[in-house]
């Protein structure tokens, strides 16, 4: 399974939380990005379970991290 989140993370921790989102195995592409979020990843894992494993053991725990937006990917046209 496949996911992309979107998230707003405190202006002086982008480049640490960045980093920390690198070391997860399961998130496959780090974005910094322009606008209303900072940072843009993409996530694969087996289950729904094991996402939000990550979500609220891993991701959320990251000092910087404000707010997440994720959306499971249905499928993939290209």
């Amino acid at each position: 399974m496949k996911a992309v989140m979107l998230i707003v993370v405190e202006p002086n921790k982008l480049d640490e939380v960045c980093k920390k989102l690198s070391k997860i195995p399961e998130v496959t592409k780090v974005y910094e990005i322009t606008g209303e979020f900072d940072v843009f990843i993409e996530l694969e894992f087996e289950s729904i379970d094991i996402f939000r494993k990550i979500l609220k053991e891993e991701i959320m725990r990251i000092n910087g991290v404000r707010m997440t937006q994720s959306s499971i990917v249905m499928s993939e046209w290209k």
